[in-house]
C-alpha cells in the first residue's frame, strides 16, 4: 500500500454521482470518521478517521476485498496529509452529513435492555426499515435480506410482500440505531451486479406482528410460530443454487467485526442465478402472471410493432405486440415471463421514444389476442413468438448479465472485419442523432462502444440498427452499455 500510514485516506476513482454518505459509510465499520473532503470534479475524496489504527485496519481490509461503490471498483490509499484542514464554508454540506452520522455513532454505545433513549437518536427513528427492491432481476429471498442486514445488528423480524408490483420488505432491528446505520450504508446499493437495488426508508411502524415463520415472513425471536399455508418454498435445486449465491454476500468480514462487505456479487455467480431466475420468477409474480405490459403516450405517427419489439426486446423476449386500433398511442406488449415484464417496465417507463415520454405499466390482460383469421387489422398486431431475434432464449446466456438501463452509450457487436469506424459513425449519424465518441474494443474488433449525444438518440439508433445487415452475413447487435467512452 502506498505511503506511510496516516489516519487520512485518499480515495480515488469514485463514480460521478456518489454521495458523502456513501463515502463515510466505507469508514464507519472501522471506527469514528472525523472529517471528509469530496473533490467531485476529480472523482476523489479524503476521509479522516479518529485514529491511525482504524485507518490501518480499513486499508488492510480493503486491500483484501476491493471496495465497490455503485458497482464500480474504487481505490483507497494513505494520504500524505496527517490531518484534514477543510475550509468549512466550502465544505458545509459534507460537514453536515458527517455531523448527522457522528450523532448516530455517538448514541451507539451499548444501552442495556430495551431502554433506548429515543431522544438520543435525532430525530426519533423507528427500528423498522421499509425496503423496496428496484430492478429486481434475480429473486431476493428472506434469507438474503437477513444476511445483508445482520451485519448492522440483530434482525428480529422480517415480512416480505409485493405491493404496486414491487417486491418490498419490512425489517425490524432491536435498536433504532442499527436501523439508522443500515439505511446509511445500504440505501442505493445493489445486491447482485447491476441489479436488485435497495431503496430504504424508515417505516412508521415501530413493531412488526409476524403470524407465521415461512419464506414470506419470519420472527427470529419466536422459532415456535407455525408455518401457516405460505407459498411453497423454492424448487430445492434452485434453493441450493441460491444458498451458494448468497454465501458470496459474506465476503471476508473476519478482518473487522461488523464490517461492510461490498454487496455486488461477481458476474459469474449471477449467471447461474439468471438461469434460475428465469424459472423462479419474482415472489408474488408467478412466471406466467403479469406478462403483459400497457405502453401509452406513444408517437402514433411513428410507432410500429417492430420498433416496440426491438426496444422492449432489450429486456426480455417479446412474444406479441398489439397497437390499439381505437387508441393508436397505446400498445399491449406480451413478454415471455413476469420477470421480463417487470424488468422492461422498470427500465423503459419514463424514457423518450420518437420524441414522447412513454408510460409503461402492467396490463390487466393475461395475453395479447391475435386478430381473427381473415381479419385485416392494418398490421397493428404482430406475433413474434418464433422470432430468431430473441436475446434470452439460451439459459445462462451472457445477455442476462448485460442488461442495463437505456444510456447514451451503445455496445455494438458482431462487426465484420471489413467495417471501419467511419462506416459505423456514418451509419449511426443517419438515424438522426450526433455521434459523440467511438471506440473499438482493444482485444476484439468485432465489438465497439459508440456514444450518441442523448439517451433518446441512442434509443432511436438501437431501434433502427439492431440486427442491421452489415454484409458478409453479419447482423449488427446493439445493446445499452453501462460504460462511457
Amino acid at each position: 500500500m502506498d505511503g506511510a500510514p496516516s489516519r487520512v485516506l485518499h480515495i480515488r476513482k469514485l463514480p460521478g454521482e456518489v454521495t458523502e454518505t456513501e463515502v463515510i459509510a466505507l469508514g464507519l465499520p472501522f471506527g469514528k470518521v472525523t472529517n471528509i473532503l469530496m473533490l467531485k470534479g476529480k472523482n476523489q475524496a479524503f476521509l479522516e478517521l479518529a485514529t491511525e489504527e482504524a485507518a490501518i485496519t480499513m486499508v488492510n481490509y480493503y486491500s483484501a476485498v476491493t471496495p465497490h461503490l455503485r458497482n464500480q471498483p474504487i481505490y483507497i490509499q494513505y494520504s500524505n496529509h496527517k490531518e484534514l484542514k477543510t475550509d468549512n464554508t466550502l465544505n458545509q454540506r459534507a460537514q453536515a452529513v458527517l455531523q448527522a452520522v457522528t450523532a448516530v455513532q455517538a448514541t451507539n454505545a451499548p444501552i442495556s435492555g430495551t431502554a433506548v433513549s429515543e431522544s438520543a437518536v435525532t430525530p426519533a427513528q423507528s427500528p423498522v426499515l421499509r425496503i423496496i427492491i428496484d430492478n429486481m432481476y434475480y429473486p431476493v429471498t428472506l434469507d438474503v435480506l437477513h444476511q445483508i442486514f445482520s451485519k448492522f445488528g440483530a434482525v428480529l423480524k422480517i415480512i416480505t410482500f409485493t405491493k404496486n408490483n414491487q417486491f418490498q420488505a419490512l425489517l425490524q432491528y432491536g435498536d433504532p440505531v442499527n436501523a439508522q446505520q443500515a439505511k446509511l450504508a445500504l440505501d442505493g446499493q445493489n445486491i447482485y451486479n447491476a441489479c436488485c437495488t435497495l431503496r430504504i426508508d424508515f417505516s412508521k411502524l415501530v413493531n412488526l406482528n409476524v403470524k407465521y415463520n415461512n419464506d414470506k415472513s419470519r420472527d427470529y425471536t419466536r422459532p415456535d410460530l407455525p408455518s401457516g399455508d405460505g407459498q411453497p418454498a423454492l424448487d430445492p435445486a434452485i434453493a441450493a443454487a441460491f444458498a451458494k449465491e448468497t454465501s458470496l454476500l459474506g465476503l471476508p468480514v473476519a478482518a473487522v467485526p461488523g464490517a461492510l462487505s461490498p454487496l455486488a456479487i461477481p458476474n459469474a455467480a449471477a449467471a447461474a442465478a439468471a438461469a434460475a431466475a428465469g424459472r423462479v420468477g419474482m415472489p408474488g409474480v408467478s412466471a406466467g402472471g403479469n406478462t403483459v405490459l400497457l405502453v401509452s403516450n406513444l408517437n402514433e405517427e411513428m410507432v410500429t410493432p417492430q420498433s416496440l419489439f426491438t426496444l422492449f426486446g432489450v429486456y426480455g423476449d417479446v412474444q406479441r405486440v398489439k397497437i390499439l386500433y381505437n387508441k393508436k398511442d397505446s400498445a399491449l406488449i406480451q413478454m415471455a415471463d413476469g420477470n421480463q415484464s417487470q424488468l422492461a417496465m422498470s427500465h423503459l417507463n419514463g424514457q423518450k421514444m420518437y420524441g414522447k415520454i412513454i408510460r409503461v405499466t402492467l396490463s390487466k390482460h393475461q395475453t395479447v389476442q391475435l386478430p381473427r383469421e381473415g381479419l385485416d387489422d392494418q398490421g397493428l398486431t404482430k406475433d413474434f413468438g418464433n422470432s430468431p431475434l430473441h436475446r434470452f432464449k439460451k439459459p445462462g446466456s451472457k445477455n442476462f448479465q448485460n442488461i442495463f438501463p437505456p444510456s447514451a452509450t451503445l455496445h455494438l457487436s458482431n462487426i465484420p472485419p471489413s467495417v471501419a469506424e467511419d462506416d459505423l459513425r456514418t451509419l449511426f449519424a443517419n438515424t438522426g442523432g450526433t455521434v459523440k465518441a467511438f471506440k473499438f474494443f482493444q482485444r476484439d474488433h468485432k465489438m465497439a462502444l459508440l456514444q450518441m449525444s442523448t439517451v433518446e438518440e441512442a434509443i432511436q439508433a438501437l431501434i433502427d440498427l439492431h440486427n442491421y445487415n452489415l454484409g458478409e452475413n453479419h447482423h449488427l447487435r446493439v445493446s445499452f452499455s453501462k460504460s462511457t467512452i
